[in-house]
């Protein structure tokens, strides 16, 4: 027992020490600070939205149509960033879409990452004729402008946001799926795959508990910047009108409701274009950020 016990400390004290070690890299990097502070205040608004917003997403105020910012003439601090074009708070809707990016970033995410890692085991490990196929309709995918095969996949299925989130992850999912297959086909061959081999491990628990936990990295980064993606690549869906749909207070929706508003009341684009902005930035610098303290390349001694 006392083995046991002294065997869990060991392990804890090691994972404190690994995870102090990531910290010390990844805080060396100034803007992937800067980015995780703004991604965790974008998760507090979003999860919190309800106590945030000072008005319904999507009550309709026809007293205060299209009502400038509060600091410019004719605002009010009730509708701090102005009402839209049918009198709606755009303060609330820029909270509550937070929520609809987190969400699109999270399910796309996931849905890409799981089948990628998953069909990228299957090549990396089986090889053959096995591999030749799925990376051949992997290299088809990728000849395709992202966002023009998923305009076709939601044109296909219908507009909605989930029809946008499935096809945005079926456009990424040829990434995780070639990083994946390159890190198996690299950790296949080592000491430690050979000797569980020889041990008597079958395929499914060579591939899942031996070589997967070992080529986490890289599609961890992946993942990061595949978020950013998605969440762009659903603006852009929603400003086209294929993706979530109206009076839903999607970023890109707002857009496209707007946008011909753009010359007689600049705010009502200006700030949803902000928050694309600036959410898709802070997610791409903690992915810089996670490179730099996963990969073994990028650490100084």
């Amino acid at each position: 027992m006392a083995d046991t016990a002294n065997q869990t400390v060991s392990t804890a004290a090691l994972r404190r020490q690994m995870l102090a070690e990531f910290w010390f890299y990844f805080s060396e990097n100034r803007g992937a600070v800067i980015g995780l502070f703004v991604f965790i205040a974008l998760v507090i608004v979003a999860v919190f939205a309800p106590f945030f917003a000072p008005h319904s997403p999507f009550e309709q105020y026809r007293d205060v149509v299209l009502l400038p910012p509060a600091w410019l003439e004719g605002g009010t601090w009730s509708y701090p960033l102005g009402t839209d074009p049918v009198g709606r708070d755009i303060l609330s809707r820029l909270i509550y879409g937070a929520q609809y990016s987190l969400f699109i970033g999270v399910f796309v995410t996931t849905l890409s990452l799981t089948g990628g890692i998953l069909v990228g085991l299957i090549a990396g490990y089986y090889r053959g004729w096995v591999d030749t196929v799925i990376m051949r309709l992997m290299d088809i995918i990728l000849a395709f402008p992202s966002l023009l095969l998923a305009l076709v996949l939601v044109a296909i299925l219908g507009p909605s946001l989930t029809n946008g989130m499935i096809a945005i992850a079926l456009t990424l999912q040829p990434h995780f799926v070639r990083l994946t297959r390159a890190a198996v086909m690299a950790e296949k061959t080592r000491d430690y795959v050979t000797a569980a081999r020889l041990a008597g491990a079958g395929p499914l628990r060579l591939m899942f508990r031996t070589i997967l936990p070992n080529c986490m990295a890289p599609l961890i980064v992946q993942a990061t910047l595949s978020f950013s993606n998605a969440i762009l690549d659903a603006a852009a869906l929603g400003f086209l009108g294929m993706g979530a749909q109206p009076p839903a207070p999607e970023w890109g929706t707002m857009l496209a409701e707007a946008r011909e508003f753009i010359l007689r009341a600049w705010w009502v684009v200006t700030f949803p274009g902000l928050a694309i902005l600036i959410t898709v930035l802070a997610i791409n610098l903690m992915g810089d950020g996670l490179r730099d303290a996963l990969d073994p390349k990028l650490k100084r001694s």
